[in-house]
């Protein structure tokens, strides 16, 4: 991105060289050497030896016209004058909201664990954890734990095709803008223009498979593509050469893949986070010279491994580029669970209009019966889920939830919540239906519910389409009002509103380390909720 940027890394790589690398030794575990350290002192004999701006990576030989040469030349080529209003707009919101959902997710019990862990190692470069003032973590352990308190609530940004586009991104670019020195500054544009090639790769790999186009059934897709978009990301910071970026990609197909089974567990966010940290190790050691397969786009055997019917293509010059966030905007949800569950709420909360007044509550003892009719997506199918986890993957649950409260927040999903006498006597009585015509994909799926009551009336509601879906997308008051919600408990006052300042004009931003600054200023303690 800049000529100066690999500088940078020589001056942070010397800094490592100057100062002892293990562990402080304060924890019961072994001093352990970071990747990140390793990777300092590497950098130093590199660029000493080769000269900044002329690694040997960009002399070896690159195959003509593959597919994986195409990306690396649209990562390494794309420039600020690339980015278009709308894009800029967008992707904005979409970094806003990863702040608000990442802050939101350091009080959930999978965070702490996440972090409790990476504690382990230590560095003399460091970034900060969102939130968390006192923790400072290498930057690959610091993008790998705010990665997963984004995705800790499945809150998070979802895109079509299907994936969380955000989380494996923004934390990496954070860190890094962070760690590295301060001289040249990195501006909001260029978090901006990396950010979206993160989200570009991302897109333009999911298009290559129609099984892409679904709700995923064998592959969480931010564990695959996230994690090439976080190496793209990672790269485009770096400003890495064309065989650089090519050769990153190829380390972080090697790092991709988690299996859905873990879908409605606490590993399932850490799916997230070693998108981003996987990603960022692949642009390090990419820029140490380490080398892959410089066709693993193209082959079956390579990226194509993670999908059926993968039909990969060259991309188009940078000439004729055009962004995918400009045609295909992303859902933003009103509630932290599975997107396919927002259909089902917003049913929900149609159907109470038949079944409660101001007088009289939901009238459980005369429901006979409920009929969803949504999609075959079996990882969303829990009757009688049992964890917060569990309900927040549960068609069942948040319809229940939806008729007995009206609202569903973040509380709804506390076993407290879950367990509740008069939800589990509702679960009892929903049953699933899925017509052939109501396919597992976000951008035509529908939801259709019918009551039936024991006095043989039937009422039934449809939805097609929830506010916060990309066709009906949150007003930038909601989106900011989420923000505000999700980040009070956390950070002050004064950095929630101007976190909300500084994003909405983040193009115009000359330092990105104001933004980890803020994330630092917390609001006095409180205590934590043992339900989350």
């Amino acid at each position: 991105m800049k000529k100066a940027n690999k500088g940078k890394i020589l001056h942070l790589a010397k800094i490592n060289e100057k100062y002892p690398l293990c562990g402080s030794g304060k924890s019961s575990f072994p001093k352990v050497l970071t990747s990140f350290n390793k990777t300092s002192i590497h950098l130093v004999l590199l660029y000493d030896n080769i000269g900044l701006g002329k690694t040997e990576p960009e002399q070896r030989q690159t195959d003509n016209g593959s597919v994986t040469e195409s990306f690396a030349k649209v990562i390494h080529g794309l420039k600020v004058g690339h980015l278009t209003d709308r894009v800029i707009q967008r992707s904005k919101r979409m970094v806003l909201d990863a702040l608000g959902v990442g802050l939101l997710g350091t009080s959930t019990e999978v965070f702490h664990r996440a972090s409790g862990y990476s504690k382990i190692y230590s560095s003399n470069v460091s970034s900060t954890v969102w939130g968390q003032p006192e923790l400072r973590l290498p930057p690959t352990y610091a993008a790998f734990v705010n990665g997963v308190a984004i995705h800790s609530m499945d809150f998070d940004d979802t895109w079509h095709p299907a994936t969380h586009p955000s989380g494996a991104v923004l934390p990496v670019l954070m860190a890094l803008s962070e760690a590295l020195p301060p001289s040249p500054k990195y501006s909001g544009l260029d978090l901006l223009l990396a950010f979206n090639v993160g989200i570009e790769v991302q897109g333009r790999l999911l298009r290559f498979s129609k099984e892409a186009y679904d709700i995923p059934k064998r592959f969480h897709p931010p564990s695959v593509v996230g994690t090439l978009g976080s190496a793209a990301a990672a790269s485009k910071f770096f400003g890495l050469s064309v065989t650089e970026c090519q050769e990153a990609l190829a380390i972080a197909v090697s790092h991709a893949g988690a299996p859905m089974a873990n879908a409605a567990t606490q590993t399932k966010p850490l799916h997230v986070g070693n998108a981003a940290r996987h990603g960022l190790e692949a642009a390090f050691l990419a820029m140490l010279g380490l080398q892959g397969n410089k066709r693993v786009l193209d082959l079956e055997t390579g990226f194509g491994a993670f999908y059926t019917n993968y039909s990969p293509k060259v991309l188009p010059d940078l000439d004729s580029h055009t962004w995918l966030l400009e045609k295909q905007d992303v859902a933003f949800k009103r509630f932290p669970a599975h997107l396919a569950t927002h259909w089902v709420a917003d049913t929900a909360a149609s159907m109470r209009r038949h079944l409660v007044t101001d007088k009289s509550p939901l009238p459980i003892d005369r429901i006979e019966r409920i009929v969803l009719r949504i999609p075959d997506v079996q990882y969303v199918n829990r009757p009688f889920p049992k964890s917060e986890h569990e309900a927040r993957h549960s068609f069942q649950y948040v319809a229940c939830a939806m008729l007995l409260d009206g609202v569903i927040t973040v509380p709804a999903f506390h076993k407290c919540q879950i367990n509740r006498p008069q939800v589990r006597e509702l679960l009892g009585k929903v049953e699933l239906e899925h017509p052939r015509d109501n396919l597992p994909n976000f951008n035509t799926l529908y939801c259709e519910m019918s009551v039936a009551l024991k006095d043989g009336s039937i009422f039934t509601e449809r939805s097609d389409t929830f506010y916060g879906h990309w066709r009906k997308p949150l007003s930038q008051k909601d989106l900011q009002e989420k923000f505000r919600t999700n980040s009070c408990r956390t950070l002050s006052c004064h950095a929630v509103e101007r976190l909300i300042e500084i994003v909405e004009n983040l193009e115009d931003l000359e330092d990105c380390s104001v933004l980890t600054t803020l994330l630092k200023e917390t609001s006095p303690p409180k205590i934590a909720s043992k339900s989350i």
